[in-house]
This record gives structure tokens, sequence and C-alpha cells, in this order.
């Protein structure tokens, strides 16, 4: 039996995995201490839990343990990244350079735009029509005062895979950090901090089936020891980067739901490929007119965002009601502009406001595929259908 709405929205956020939940609850209730109490056994066994998820977590993504830096979610790691190595440049009256691409998500962007307005000059390259950034435009806008690079591994609507790898080579050589948004990347496709080439990565829990509210920024240590200033003041927690309580519960869930990742990734990535492709090839043997979005082959295995022709925008979402789908990121939705990340590879206003995003996770069935095809062919048929009038 299927439930309905089928849920097919796991790029804006995952099921808990039922392992992850088991691992936290005691967390809650019998092992309640406070890890940066140092002086009773409640806190030392709070600080025990904390330190095992971060090895957890940096094994899975094969970085040093001390690099690994908690905050509340993958928005706050990259206000951190970029703010915190801008901000002291330009209060020191330093001539500063950011670059991005016009294809990145908005927890990048939006602070990007902040720091502009304070003084900070920022490069939005552009995007190829799969939404790659090509690295030879990262070289040829690096600057001499260029202070960050900022380019994510995996983009969050339309799935493409970023060539990080190249994208630091040329980073390195010219002695510039690189930050790398990996978010949607963990767990879905191998993420190795130590051979990316990256100085800065973001993660979080809830893209891979753990818990919301937790997420980390991995800082690499040693070679130009990056000064990031903290987002705020108080206690001097993580290495002095992100003071407040640690949430023990939903780091434990992290460490956890990455330790899972380790082990069934490769099993996952095949399954979730295979239910994709079955989507695909389904709507597109009842459907003309429609365009794939994004990367047909370096792609995240569960992402599928498609934009159909002939039909209204608003109408498509109005009435696809059996499935949990979306029109592009969650963290904008109450936008009423069209994907910033559509029109960026080129799509027209119309293709743009009628797309849905598929993100197929761990948890979803080919029954409940088929569904989807049945569901969405039926809705694109009726709204392209011609009014029928009374004479």
């Amino acid at each position: 039996m299927i439930q309905v709405p089928v849920y097919l929205d796991n790029h804006a956020t995952t099921r808990c995995d039922p392992r992850v939940l088991q691992a936290m609850l005691p967390y809650f209730s019998e092992r309640y201490g406070n890890a940066s109490s140092i002086s009773h056994p409640f806190g030392d066994e709070a600080r025990d839990a904390v330190e095992c998820a971060r090895e957890q977590i940096a094994t899975t993504i094969n970085a040093p343990q001390r690099s690994v830096v908690f905050t509340s979610g993958a928005t706050e790691a990259n206000n951190l990244a970029v703010k915190g190595l801008i901000t002291p440049r330009l209060r020191s009256g330093e001539s500063t350079h950011l670059m991005t691409n016009a294809a990145e998500h908005r927890a990048v962007l939006d602070p990007a735009g902040r720091l502009k307005r304070a003084g900070a000059q920022v490069t939005v390259l552009p995007v190829d029509q799969y939404g790659q950034v090509d690295p030879q435009s990262v070289a040829d806008a690096i600057q001499r005062d260029t202070a960050l690079v900022s380019i994510m591994l995996a983009n969050n609507e339309i799935g493409t895979v970023n060539p990080i790898k190249e994208i630091a080579a040329i980073c390195r050589d010219r002695n510039v950090p690189l930050h790398c948004d990996a978010v949607q990347g963990l767990g879905r496709v191998e993420v190795d901090f130590e051979n990316s080439g990256c100085d800065l990565m973001s993660i979080t829990a809830h893209k891979l089936y753990g818990p919301k509210g937790i997420g980390a920024l991995i800082v690499r240590r040693g070679r130009g020891r990056l000064l990031l200033e903290p987002l705020f003041d108080g206690g001097g927690h993580e290495n002095q980067l992100r003071s407040g309580t640690l949430p023990v519960p939903l780091i434990v869930g992290f460490g956890e739901a990455c330790r899972i990742a380790s082990d069934c990734q490769r099993a996952d990535a095949d399954r979730i490929a295979s239910l994709r492709d079955r989507l695909w090839n389904g709507l597109q043997s009842q459907l003309d007119g429609l365009h794939l979005n994004g990367h047909p082959t370096s792609r995240l295995p569960g992402n599928l965002n498609i934009s159909f022709e002939g039909v209204d925008g608003d109408a498509l979402m109005n009435c696809v009601t059996d499935i949990a789908v979306s029109s592009g990121s969650a963290c904008t939705s109450a936008d009423p502009e069209p994907s910033h990340v559509l029109r960026a590879i080129g799509r027209c206003d119309s293709l743009t406001r009628a797309s849905l995003r598929f993100g197929i996770g761990r948890f979803n069935t080919e029954d409940e595929i088929d569904f989807a095809v049945n569901h969405v062919t039926c809705v694109v048929k009726h709204l392209r259908a011609p009014s029928i009038t009374t004479p």
C-alpha cells in the first residue's frame, strides 16, 4: 500500500533514519550532560559522545577529526566560511575580492551580497547550460586580492556536480582558499576533504537521513592555517570558532548518519539512480515537451529536475497533490521569483516556473516511482488539454 502523498523531496530534507533516531534517544533523557562540563561523569559522557561523532563524521569525509567545527546547519557553516574570512579584511581596510557562481545556494550568494554592500568586490561567475562552473573561468577571474572562492560540490536544484578538484588545483596554485558547500553531495557521491583540495567545506545532517539543526564547517589545518572570525561570541566553544552549548543528541545523530552513509553509500546510490532513471523514462514515455535541467550524467543519483512545456507553473504545483515535490530550493520557496538556478542555465521564465524538482531517497520504492509517473502524467495532460466551452 502506497502512502499518499509520496515523498519525493529529499533535496529539501530527508526522513531521519530509524537507526539514527535510536542512537540519539538516550542523549535526550538518560545521558543528558553538557559536553562542556568537565568536573563530573555526566559531562564526560556527553563529551565522549561528541568526540565519537566528530570522528565518525571526519572518517566519512576523510578529514582530520580536529577540523570538524559543529554549527547549527549548513547555512551557518556557509556564513562562517564566507564572512569569517572576508569581514576581518574589510574591517582592516584591505582590498578584498570574493568569487562565487550564479547557480550557488542563497546561503552563499546572500552573504556575498551583504559583503559587497560592505565594500568587498564580488565576482559571480556564469555557469554553462548544465549549471557547471568552468575551471578556466575561475582561473581567469582570480585577482591579486582574491581572498576566497566559493563553489558548491553539487547543485541543490538541478543536481549538477562541479569539477571541484580541478577548481581546487587552480586555487591552490594561486594560493587562494576554496570553500565548498558539499551539503547535497554528502552521502550521495564521494566527498573526500583531504583529497579534494578544498580549504573549507560545509556539510549538514538532515540531507543524509540525520536530524535537522546540526551541521559542520570543515576547516583545513596547516598549509597557511586560515584565520576565521567567529560570527558571534560567548564561551569559545569549537576552538573559538562557534560558541554555544553543543546539542549532543543532534551531534550523535549526525555521526550515526555518517557512519551509515559510509557503509551503504554505493549501494544506495546505485539503487536510487535506477529509480531516478525509471521516473525519467516513465515520464518521457508518456509526455512530450520535457526539458531535463542539469547535467545528463554528472549529477546526483537521486536528482531529477524537469521543465514542462505548455503548462502554467502555478497550476502545475497546485495540481500535483499526491506527491511531495518542489519547484526549486526549499530555502527560497517563499520567493515568488523564478529559480535563479534555472535562469542561470538559460531557461525562460515560463519553463523556469513550470518545473518540478524530484529528490529520490533511501526509502523510496519502485511502486512509488510508478505512482509518481502516472500522477504527473495525468496532471500535465489535464493542464495541457484545451478548454471545452459550451456553445
